[in-house]
């Protein structure tokens, strides 16, 4: 079941407009499960009458951001107008971007990073490594959970402590691989290791066979980003770990005052 927006901020109920809200809320119900979809499967993904939904989907095509075809809609390359001033503002192309196609023509990887948002992470870059030996597919825009990746637990390892601890609480826990952790003191104590490591490795937790490494962008108890890889496990044995580790840090360092 898809988890419909929250607030981000303690913005008074009065001063928020509920239809904008339920207008995102259906834009968010489309991503790489859902890309096509009927009123039918947006109202029950995203919990609101069909009714309106029908006015929120049909003002979205006017504005074009989705589009219909016979009876289902898609988004359409216009919501990237959306994005698009996220990424200018924090100058993503100009200085992100070159740092991490330098950080994955060192590693001879792809890397990404992403950022938390509410309960999961996102990724806003990745780099276009051609010669990485795998790829998970991951690209701008994908997300991931934050208890059972290494990108995830090093947000909340290196994060505001109050949102950590409540994120532990609530955030979705399925079990993506037999390694999945689904105790929550578990990932409670997994994710005090990383604050203490300063880095965060997951080995098979989120896709069997896989091992995911990530360091934290920004300081301890205010890092909202991190960076990271995710490869074969044969591929990242533990005696290369801590050189990728370290290599990932210089370039998470510099990238740091570019987000702020």
């Amino acid at each position: 079941m898809k988890r419909q927006d929250t607030v981000q901020t303690e913005i008074p109920t009065k001063d928020i407009s509920l239809t904008f809200l339920k207008g995102m809320t259906v834009l968010r119900a489309f991503d790489e499960n859902h890309s096509r979809l009927t009123l039918a499967e947006i109202s029950r993904l995203t919990h609101i009458e069909r009714a309106v939904v029908r006015r929120l989907v049909l003002t979205l095509v006017h504005l074009g951001y989705v589009r219909k075809e016979e009876n289902r809609y898609s988004l359409t390359p216009h919501v990237l107008v959306l994005g698009g001033g996220f990424l200018r503002g924090n100058q993503f192309g100009r200085l992100v971007q070159p740092l991490i196609e330098m950080c994955a023509r060192e590693l001879g990887h792809s890397v990404g990073l992403a950022m938390r948002d509410g309960s999961e992470a996102v990724y806003v870059a990745q780099s276009s490594q051609q010669n990485t030996r795998y790829t998970f597919g991951f690209t701008v825009g994908s997300r991931l959970p934050l208890l059972s990746t290494s990108i995830g637990r090093m947000l909340l390892a290196w994060g505001d402590s109050q949102w950590a601890a409540e994120m532990i609480r609530t955030a979705p826990l399925e079990p993506l691989t037999a390694e999945t952790l689904m105790d929550r003191d578990r990932v409670a104590a997994a994710v005090a290791d990383c604050r203490t490591a300063g880095a965060s490795v997951v080995d098979g937790e989120f896709e069997a066979g896989a091992i995911g490494i990530a360091v934290p962008v920004g300081r301890l108890g205010t890092a909202q980003a991190a960076l990271g890889l995710s490869e074969p496990k044969g591929d990242l044995p533990p005696e290369r770990r801590e050189a990728v580790i370290e290599v990932l840090h210089r370039y998470a360092g510099q990238i740091a005052p570019v987000l702020g």
